[in-house]
């Protein structure tokens, strides 16, 4: 019977983990939300294969095409449709280009602030084609549109509709919007839809320059079917260098807005395997069902203020999708939890039912579970990256196999947490075990308290803990009944926490292992009565036994395939000033395509100077001369060079030769550049802009350039040092080159420059 009872505590907990990963997003099988908004997914799914066919980054044909299919589709609904063009900078990275975002405006009949709907259309340079990110925020905007006009209902607000540009190039299409567009002043609420991964739940993150209970609270009034947030995630997210088109609004308007992006199966993020197979349609309908909500409730809802003077906790839970309360109970609930514990301690020590020592003994088992879980799960990733080398050359940090690899690291955590509880398996009072748990995520729940409020929600496994606790000093039910009776209690801690230890690492990359195995830690102690059972061998074996199986499974599934395929890269690095040449390339591991030019003569390690900018300041790990091909470089004329009193103001004007993509100019010293201008579009608003060393300006050529033209003033003892890295994404088609293509079961490295000629050059000024 013991037996019996541990066998059903297990499965209660599995199906409640089941149930919590369940709730976070709609079922195909059931598509209640094609029924309740006449969203259609089969029309979504029909843009996205349009649009997604091919790789669509800025200056490109295809880029093009998108922007005249989406065009298209909105004026057939009757929208009046606007593209604005407009060069500008990013303040940050300081990259800029021509954008052109896609424009329509649907009226209301009231004249208060507008609701926007906001995505974007630019794929990742220069492989990626797109669909999730973000052909599903367009497709799901298009179709929600077209869903919500054949409803034929007035609506109080105006709608606008922001396909903006250049979002992968540094959010360029949402600052040009907000820097130069009359409709900007206009806008109330802002809508996003984004995707850093091919599947999954969506999360809501709200994006606010005060505090969130009145979007928290307008959000939650849209009645979304699936709401998935939490608190924890909201103030971190405001900690971090935000950077989705929804910041530049926030940040230069102080205009607030949602994002909803889904970010599982990370490894498709940029890559060539981000496609219309590839995405997950229940996450598309997830994406539907905040859009069709939001958009019924906010056409009719008053946006003039949503500015709040108080900040809720909020975090998903059983039955009634969301808990909410506020920040200002997050003290004098730790207070409360303190108090009860300290009662219940007095009561415990002074009947006997609790020993002061099995409980400071109890401190051990706890303490040792946390630092051999974090280290175990730390250092054994890096063990396994050792292992199989050609992880490191996954750039997102999350393998294919990385659910299996948290499925493992998770099975080994509870062994390891078995295996130490079984040395105090002759503990007289099994409740003793519970007190440091608790003590323990007090003083967590102290830190929360004055420095992260927004994991406010910590504090409710305690309370479950402190009532466990409780039953167990003042109610008298056998072991059986009291270890079912302890895990239906703790149901809603293993609903709200089992999501977070998989989103960790899915979203952090799997070197943040050790944060889920932390986190299981913690769980397990306040848990212990669950889990403790001096005769329960088979739990313990049978972890062990499916510790072995996932990892077994993980490196079966280490290699890679068609369908999961292996990032590469070669990249050719011209210096036309000395006459050199080299090939590069980023891979740790190399393979048939990057041994056709790294063989045992290559070099390891990296050019100085040759690695172009790129978002993990990746380098070379391979590099090897060659012939120097002589591949033309721009043409780069100094228009106006004038001396005015201690100022020098200076003009150029690069004009290709060749199809570009983009140029990295770098200094070598220190420059203070003064009314610098980009193609007449004035960077930091006329301030003057200062750079010690690098890169201090990124063009990326639009389809409507034909060459760049950069002025500014600096003073007239201010030595120019500054190199021009042309950059061309032809290697691969370039006559001058005869590489063999990729085999199918390889493709593009994504973030770094890729299957790219760099043409380097001092300017001469």
């Amino acid at each position: 019977m013991k037996r019996l009872s541990s066998v059903l505590s297990v499965l209660i907990l599995l199906a409640v983990i089941y149930w919590s990963f369940y709730d976070l997003k709609p079922s195909l099988d059931k598509e209640k939300i094609s029924l309740v908004t006449k969203f259609s997914k089969n029309n979504a799914l029909h843009h996205l294969k349009n649009i997604s066919q091919n790789a669509h980054f800025v200056g490109t044909t295809e880029h093009k095409n998108v922007q005249n299919y989406i065009v298209s589709v909105l004026q057939k609904m009757g929208l009046e449709t606007e593209i604005q063009t407009q060069t500008t900078i990013n303040k940050k990275w300081m990259a800029a280009t021509t954008t052109e975002n896609i424009l329509a405006r649907i009226k209301g009949t009231e004249n208060g602030k507008a609701l926007m709907l906001l995505t974007h259309y630019d794929s990742s340079p220069h492989s990626s084609k797109g669909a999730s990110d973000a052909g599903s925020g367009v497709v799901t905007i298009i179709e929600g549109v077209r869903a919500f006009l054949a409803n034929n209902k007035s609506h109080k607000n105006d709608i606008i509709i922001l396909i903006s540009d250049s979002e992968e190039l540094g959010l360029l299409g949402a600052q040009a919007f907000i820097d130069n567009h009359k409709w900007a002043k206009d806008v109330g609420l802002v809508l996003n839809f984004e995707a850093r991964g091919s599947g999954g739940p969506s999360y809501m993150l709200m994006e606010t320059n005060g505090k969130n209970s009145k979007l928290l609270t307008e959000f939650l009034a849209a009645k979304p079917n699936f709401p998935v947030a939490n608190s924890l995630m909201y103030s971190i997210y405001k900690k971090l260098p935000n950077d989705t088109d929804l910041t530049v609004f926030r940040e230069e308007a102080n205009i607030n807005g949602f994002n909803f992006a889904f970010i599982d199966d990370h490894f498709d993020y940029h890559t060539a395997q981000d496609t219309y197979e590839r995405l997950d349609r229940e996450t598309l309908l997830h994406q539907a069902d905040y859009l069709m909500q939001s958009l019924n409730y906010f056409s009719n809802s008053d946006l003039e203020n949503l500015n709040s003077d108080e900040d809720l906790v909020y975090v998903n839970f059983p039955f009634i999708k969301m808990l909410t309360y506020p920040f200002a109970w997050v003290t004098p609930m730790l207070i409360i939890a303190v108090v009860i514990f300290i009662l219940l301690l007095i009561y415990g020590f002074s009947s006997k039912k609790i020993t002061i020592k099995g409980s400071l003994m109890g401190f051990i088992p706890f303490l040792i579970s946390i630092v051999i879980c974090g280290v175990i799960s730390f250092y054994g990733w890096q063990l396994i990256e050792t292992i199989h080398p050609h992880y490191k050359d996954i750039l997102h940090g999350f393998t294919y196999n990385g659910y299996t690899y948290i499925f493992a690291f998770v099975f080994l955590n509870l062994t390891i947490l078995l295996i130490v509880y079984k040395f105090f398996k002759k503990q007289k009072k099994t409740r003793d075990l519970l007190i440091a748990p608790i003590f323990i995520w007090l003083i967590l729940n102290l830190f929360i308290s004055i420095y992260l409020k927004g994991a406010g929600f910590f504090i409710i496994p305690v309370f479950i803990a402190l009532f466990i606790l409780a039953i167990s000093l003042f109610m008298y039910f056998d072991d059986r009944s009291n270890r079912i009776l302890f895990t239906i209690l703790s149901i809603p801690t293993i609903y709200i926490f089992s999501p977070m230890i998989q989103m960790f690492p899915v979203g952090l990359g799997l070197k943040n292992l050790f944060i889920s195995g932390i986190l299981i830690a913690l769980i397990f102690g306040l848990m212990s009565l669950v889990f403790y059972n001096k005769k329960a061998k088979w739990m313990l074996r049978f972890s062990i036994i499916l510790t072995f199986i996932f990892f077994g499974l993980a490196s079966y599934n280490s290699n890679f395939s068609v369908d999961n395929k292996k990032p590469n890269s070669i990249v050719y690095i011209q210096n036309s000033d000395d006459k050199t040449a080299y090939f590069g390339t980023y891979n740790n591991t190399l393979d048939n395509f990057t041994k056709q030019i790294f063989d045992k003569t290559a070099t390891k390690g990296s050019i100085k100077n040759a690695e172009t900018k790129s978002k993990y300041n990746t380098r070379f790990k391979y590099h090897k001369k060659t012939d120097y091909r002589n591949i033309l470089s721009s043409d780069i004329s100094v228009d106006i060079d004038t001396i005015i009193g201690n100022n020098r103001f200076l003009e150029l004007a690069i004009s290709p030769k060749r199809k570009v993509n983009k140029l990295e100019f770098i200094t070598k010293n220190k420059i203070t550049l003064k009314q610098f201008k980009v193609n007449d579009a004035l960077v930091l608003k006329g301030k003057n802009y200062t750079k010690k060393s690098g890169t201090f300006l990124i063009y990326h050529f639009a389809n409507s350039d034909e060459d760049l033209t950069i002025s500014f003033t600096v003073d007239i003892n201010q030595e120019i040092d500054v190199v021009l890295n042309e950059i061309s994404y032809d290697l691969l088609t370039n006559p001058n080159f005869s590489i063999d293509p990729r085999s199918e079961e390889m493709m593009p490295m994504p973030f770094v420059t890729n299957d790219a000629i760099i043409i380097s050059k001092k300017l001469k000024l």
